[in-house]
């Protein structure tokens, strides 16, 4: 069965409730993550961007459910689990930064004169702080790996200069997390490992939620 060689299992449990392209993406991304790893998140949005010929409004729009998702994963779940300590620092801090995200991605799209894509309603299977910090971590590493996937994709070089600023702060939150749990925040070395399309696709697809 795939389940039994996804690098990242818990990716399989977070739903995401919507049914614009972003939210599509997301999924994608987030199945992408749980079969090889965030390293393949990047190479996964890439092609997916460019199958759907999107400009920089639908990059935008991608990123801002991504924002959606981790804002609401420190708001709310981080209230739901009991966090204590740096854990409680980190998801209330992060989750103001993940919110500043949020407000000036929606802004840039409407100065494209887009409309921002609508909050989706996730679901996040973790119960207590250990599952908690397990899952910030790859979905921060999830994060980053998206965000070096779609910024190529942009025309606008503003534009560019701001996805630029976001993903170095998920760096941080990865990284800042990855040491929380003793996980090393370089798992690759000086470098994120691409993969192909069709590897990632090949068992990645079966585990998209609709």
């Amino acid at each position: 069965m795939v389940e039994n060689t996804l690098a990242h299992p818990e990716l399989t449990a977070v739903e995401v409730h919507g049914m614009t392209r972003a939210s599509f993406m997301l999924r994608g991304a987030l199945a992408a993550g749980a079969v090889y790893g965030t390293t393949a998140v990047g190479p996964f949005v890439a092609q997916a961007l460019a199958q759907t010929g999107g400009g920089d409004a639908e990059i935008l729009n991608f990123a801002l459910t991504l924002e959606y998702l981790e804002s609401a994963f420190y708001t709310m779940k981080g209230k739901e689990v009991g966090l204590s300590g740096q854990a409680k620092t980190y998801a209330k801090e992060f989750g103001m930064e993940e919110e500043q995200h949020v407000a000036a991605l929606m802004g840039a799209i409407k100065e494209l004169g887009a409309q921002p894509a609508k909050l989706p309603t996730f679901v996040f299977p973790v119960t207590n702080e250990k599952g908690f910090l397990a899952l910030a971590s790859v979905l921060e590493n999830t994060g980053v790996g998206a965000y070096n996937g779609a910024a190529p994709s942009l025309k606008s070089k503003q534009l560019l200069g701001v996805a630029g600023s976001i993903v170095q702060v998920e760096g941080r939150h990865a990284a800042a997390i990855d040491l929380l749990v003793k996980r090393s925040p370089t798992p690759n070395g000086g470098f994120d490992l691409p993969l192909t399309k069709q590897q990632v696709l090949a068992k990645a697809g079966p585990l998209i939620k609709s």
